[in-house]
């Protein structure tokens, strides 16, 4: 969708007329890296359609296919094997592996490997090659792990034991496509036979567990796990299942998880106090977070950067104003500095009670100390602003996030385009509808129906005499 017709717009003076506000210095972007050319040399017709680095002996950068038909690839490693002087490496044959699994079939990979290998008897296939073809056949929709055991049995027979590289990489393939079930059938195969997970691989399954099945189900897998493996859940395992129900507002759910976890023999530390902190705060218990807030200091777990965030966020949402500003000043004490989700908090709260133009002090007080406001810090003053009836003032923090190309957020956009058609200025709705489209901030058609909406109510309210 792009902009609203002209013909439909109203006579009043856009935005761009407004007069704009000195616009905060913004931090100059780290010069990027330029990139690096290999040299290139010709080869055939064939490698030159697919652009190959004339030094063969490196890493490809760029896909070399664009047909998965398996005779397009075997002439062009053809190619390349008999016209190159360089010698050809493994990691070479591995880029080359991977570009094609990249778009072909798990068969027609193999097969490739195969001619490879056939072609140049100087190429020795090792782990790393087969692994190549083990994330292929794991990110493969199928409806069951017969690809995969192909694979592993066609490592086996070469001389490579799966070890927990091989799991790993199995574990992460398959769930990156929403293969959770087969990732847990399979874990529990491969420590049978082979080898076990390591904690990072098991705990990665234990997130992505958490994100899509049902409590139960994961607590029946750690449960399989320990008794058939011996294989303990550690600290990480009970922050990712605290995270997960304090996510679910199950705060009972998480007090007991971090009395097994003391039964456990674990001590919660920083992380964990956070995250359940981070859930009483998310249903407004502030007496609550407070009370965990004290806990972890009488255990001698010194509250962290986030520690104070957390809690002055929940504070401030649930209008204990004070009580924020307090733990403000014994965060700093504590040689914390406040940040941009501090300050933002603050503001929120400062909204919440309707003193936004508190909060746009605060902004200057943020800017004074070199703390620099980010898109949430300005989404959250207009959203403010445009509720406490402070409209040429949210006018100009709109302007500074223009020129910054920020992007505006649901609720704030919707805010402002209210107020500006409230006030009359429905050329400037226009035209915030317009940025938040070339921003994309929005969807064109969520911005839309937002802007559409409230014409229509100003268009009603215009005929019962209550706006201009």
């Amino acid at each position: 969708m792009g902009k609203v017709p002209l013909s439909l717009r109203s006579a009043i003076p856009t935005a761009s007329n407004m007069k704009k506000p000195p616009l905060i210095p913004a931090v100059s972007p780290s010069p990027s890296e330029k990139s690096h050319h290999f040299p290139r040399k010709k080869l055939s017709k064939l490698s030159q359609e697919t652009k190959l680095p004339a030094s063969p002996g490196t890493h490809l950068q760029k896909p070399l296919f664009k047909s998965p038909e398996l005779d397009d690839a075997k002439k062009l490693f053809n190619a390349l094997i008999s016209t190159t002087r360089v010698p050809l490496d493994l990691r070479f044959h591995n880029s080359f592996l991977q570009s094609y699994a990249s778009i072909s079939t798990i068969d027609s990979s193999i097969s490739l490997l195969h001619h490879m290998v056939k072609t140049l008897p100087s190429f020795t296939p090792d782990r790393s090659t087969y692994h190549i073809l083990l994330s292929q056949s794991c990110r493969t929709i199928a409806p069951s792990l017969s690809a995969v055991h192909q694979i592993l049995n066609l490592m086996v027979n070469n001389g490579f034991d799966p070890n927990q590289v091989t799991v790993d990489i199995a574990v992460r393939s398959l769930c990156s496509v929403g293969r959770e079930d087969d990732a847990v059938e399979l874990v529990k195969e491969l420590s049978l036979k082979h080898s076990k997970p390591d904690t990072f691989t098991y705990n990665f399954l234990i997130k992505c567990l958490c994100k899509c099945r049902a409590l139960s189900t994961v607590y029946n897998f750690i449960d399989e796990m320990r008794s058939s493996f011996d294989i303990m859940p550690d600290l990480v395992t009970y922050t990712i299942l605290i995270d997960n129900v304090c996510n679910s507002k199950n705060l009972r759910e998480a007090t007991r998880l971090v009395g097994i976890l003391r039964e456990c023999g674990f001590k919660p530390d920083c992380f964990v106090y956070n995250t359940i902190m981070k859930g009483y705060c998310m249903l407004s218990r502030g007496n609550e977070a407070i009370e965990v807030y004290k806990k972890m200091k009488e255990e001698g777990v010194e509250p962290d950067l986030v520690t104070y965030n957390t809690l002055i966020f929940g504070l401030s949402k649930s209008g204990r104003l004070s009580e924020a500003k307090k733990h403000l000043k014994i965060m700093v004490e504590s040689g914390h500095f406040p940040d941009a989700v501090t300050y933002t908090s603050l503001m929120n709260g400062m909204c919440r009670k309707g003193d936004a133009s508190g909060a746009l002090s605060l902004l200057s007080e943020m800017e004074e100390k070199g703390c620099s406001p980010n898109s949430c810090t300005y989404n959250t003053l207009i959203h403010g602003l445009c509720k406490g009836r402070l409209l040429e003032k949210a006018i100009e923090l709109y302007l500074v996030m223009k020129e910054d190309a920020m992007k505006l957020d649901t609720a704030s956009y919707a805010t402002f385009v209210r107020a500006l058609c409230r006030e009359g200025k429905v050329a400037e709705a226009y035209e915030v509808f317009d940025y938040a489209v070339e921003s994309k901030s929005l969807t064109d058609i969520a911005a839309y129906l937002t802007l559409e909406s409230t014409l229509k109510w100003l268009k009603k309210a215009r005929e019962q005499g209550l706006a201009v």
